[in-house]
Parts: C-alpha cells; structure tokens; sequence
C-alpha cells in the first residue's frame, strides 16, 4: 500500500508532518480528519513515487498528443454524464482509440479500478501522459462526485492551452522559416557560387572592388576552416543545452527570455496566462490553494516563474494571503495582483483569475499581431541586404570591366 506524506494542523492550528499508509490521498484526507486534523499538503512518499513513474518507462514506450487527451476527457465525460459505468466507459473509449500507447494505458487503467484503485490513483501512475494537474483534478471530482464536470473541465483546460501554444507557432513559424532560408541561401552563394566567380576575376586580372574582395577572403575562410566551424557549432550547441538542462542554466535562460526586447513581453504574458488559466481551473476544481500554487508553477514551463509560484506557497502555507506575497516577488504585474486581491476579498477568486486570464490570451493575440507586423519588414530588409550585398559584390567587376571596355 502507497505511503503518503502529510502536512496538516491540528486543533490548536499548529503544524503537523507524518506519514500515512492508504489506497489514495481521498483515503488519508479522510483519515486526517478523522484525527481532527485540517490537511494542508499531501505527496506521495518520494520512493513510492519513483516507483510509480516506474510503471510506464517498464516496457511501455509511446507518446500521447494534448488533443489526444482532450478527445480522451471529453468522451469519458460524455459516457459518465451519460450513465455508463467507469469500467464500462474505458471499455468503449479502449475500442475506439487509435493510439496504441494510449490504448494500452487506458487498459492498465481500467485493471487498476477492477482491483479497486481510484481512477486518480490509477491515473497518478502515468505522470508523464497525464500531467499533475490532470490527476489532481480527477481526484477533486471523486471527492465531490462531479467527476464527469471536471472531466469536461480538464478538456476545456487543455484545449485552450494547445490553442494557445498552436497560435504562438503559426505566427513564429513564418519568420522563422524565412531567416532560415536565408541563412541556407546566403551559405549556398558564399560556399559555391563565389568560388566559381573567383576563378573568372582571377583570370581578368587587376585589383578587385572592396566589397568583392571581402566576399572572397570570407568565402576563402569559411571553405577552408569549414569543417572546424560545424565541429564548433556543434560543441557550442550541445554545451548550450547541457548547460540549460541545469538548474542553474535554466534558470538564467528563462530569466534571460523574460528579458528579450522584443519577445520577452510576450513570453512573460503567455507564462501569466498560463499560470492564471491553471489556478483558476484548479481551484474551481476544488483543489487546494496550495497544490494549485505547485501545479501551476511547473505547467508554466519557467523556472522564474515557478520559483515566485513556490515561494507564494510558502508563504500561504504559513498562513498569508495571496496577493501581498505575489506582489513581493516583484515577478507578476500589477495588474495581476489587485486582481486576486480583489478575488480575495470577495471570496470570487477562481473568477477573477479566469478574468485574468481571459485578458493575458487577448494581450498574446494583440502581441502576436504586433510582433509579426515588426518582424516582417525587418526581415525583407535583411534578406534585401544580405543577399543583395552578395550579388552585387560579384557582379561589380563586371560592371567595372565594362566601363573600361566602353571608355576604349
């Protein structure tokens, strides 16, 4: 049986940690205040957890998309909603799902609760398919028998954050590709098409234009230590990443993609968006304010931002409120602040952190619109500049060659 390690207070609201053995965190909730204790956070021990992520890496190997999970929680909301039984809906939703991977999770899942798991227990065992968030809330649904809501409520979380993350790439991915051709364009003329003309200047003789001279000498360069600039790109990028991958190097580079000029605002409003949308359904789930504040700073996907998120939870666990710790990070805007403040006053936070939210995907938009308006014209300009530059370097001692052919 999992152990789960607890925090609550007691009567007398003092802290109190230990441990307890149960099926699911309902069970040791249940048993908490049996003891007549206020649960404040539960984990599971890190050991069991382990093991429990265990599960999927043992021969299961496979990838699940966020639409794939919308579909999943959308369905299985229907078949609840419906009537159907869990057993029997995973049963249908297990016929109809074309994903292997997931078709194979759904009947480890349903064998889970024919054994008498929680279908959150069961889906806590695959936590690198079904986020925290998803699990979390599952488990708010049993809890409060409204699992077919929440289960509406997780596809709706999920379907606007994949919304979201799709309209980031589709308005990227055009300059994106257009830099990229460039780059490949202006290679292709350096590495082979200038050395061709070389041979031709060469043989007319005479001292060559400056600009062409210079296409020349870095033509010269890039063919001869061309082999040593891909061995150096390469160590560059992988040292890049490796750094990144610490928890330092992280860090600095999501604090250094805040801080971009032109994109760092939208990166910001995109992680607000994301943190408010998380907390607003997670508390409306019926999750607590401590595991929202958890979960929301790792979906955010930046380390800046989910070290403000820990460091409000710790500040709510010793009992403050949202906003003054919020504000305190110096991390969220203002804007965000006196809106959960005024959410806290009048008991409407879930709302007013959807309104929040609501307002930062509008903001995303306007700045996606902006941002693409910008980088269009700059990019016409440097593919004007560069490539034009190459092409008039070449044909400039033509151009000089003629003119002394016409003046004889």
């Amino acid at each position: 049986m999992p152990k789960f390690l607890y925090t609550a207070r007691d009567r007398e609201a003092n802290l109190i940690n230990g441990v307890i053995e149960g099926h699911d965190e309902s069970f040791v909730v249940k048993e908490l205040k049996k003891r007549g204790f206020t649960p404040i956070e539960i984990s599971l021990e890190k050991e069991q957890a382990k093991a429990a992520a265990a599960v999927v890496s043992s021969g299961m190997k496979g990838k699940v998309k966020s639409m794939d999970l919308v579909v999943f929680s959308r369905q299985l909301a229907t078949l609840i909603d419906a009537g159907i039984s869990l057993v029997m809906s995973l049963n249908i939703l297990y016929d109809q799902v074309e994903n292997p991977f997931l078709k194979k999770i759904i009947s480890n899942i349903k064998n889970d609760i024919e054994s008498g798991n929680s279908l959150s227990a069961a889906f806590f065992k695959y936590q690198n398919v079904f986020p925290s968030l998803f699990s979390n809330m599952i488990r708010a649904g049993e809890s409060s028998g409204s699992l077919n809501e929440i289960l509406d409520r997780v596809a709706d979380y999920l379907e606007r954050i994949e919304n979201l993350k799709r309209k980031i790439t589709s308005s990227l991915m055009y300059p994106v590709v257009i830099v990229g051709m460039a780059i490949l364009i202006n290679a292709f003329l350096i590495l082979k098409v200038v050395p061709t003309f070389k041979g031709i200047f060469e043989s007319l003789g005479g001292q060559l234009p400056g600009p062409t001279q210079f296409l020349i000498n870095l033509s010269n360069f890039s063919l001869r230590f061309f082999p040593f600039i891909v061995i150096f790109l390469v160590i560059a990028t992988v040292s890049v990443l490796r750094y990144i991958n610490t928890e330092g190097g992280r860090y600095k580079f999501d604090n250094l993609k805040l801080n971009l000029p032109l994109f760092g605002p939208l990166i910001k409003k995109v992680c607000i968006s994301k943190l408010t949308r998380t907390l607003s359904t997670l508390i409306r789930s019926g999750v607590s304010i401590l595991e929202a504040f958890e979960i929301s700073g790792r979906v955010v996907g930046n380390r800046v931002i989910e070290q403000a998120c820990e460091q409000v939870r710790l500040r709510l666990r010793a009992g403050e409120n949202i906003a003054e710790p919020m504000e305190e990070t110096g991390k969220f805007p203002p804007f965000v602040v006196k809106m959960i403040a005024v959410g806290e006053q009048t008991g409407e936070l879930e709302k007013m952190l959807g309104k929040v939210s609501d307002y930062y995907d509008s903001q995303v938009n306007d700045s996606l619109s902006g941002i693409t308006s910008i980088i269009e014209p700059l990019i016409i300009a440097f593919l004007g500049v560069t490539i034009g530059f190459v092409v008039l370097a070449m044909f400039l001692p033509i151009f000089k060659l003629s003119q002394m052919i016409g003046a004889k």
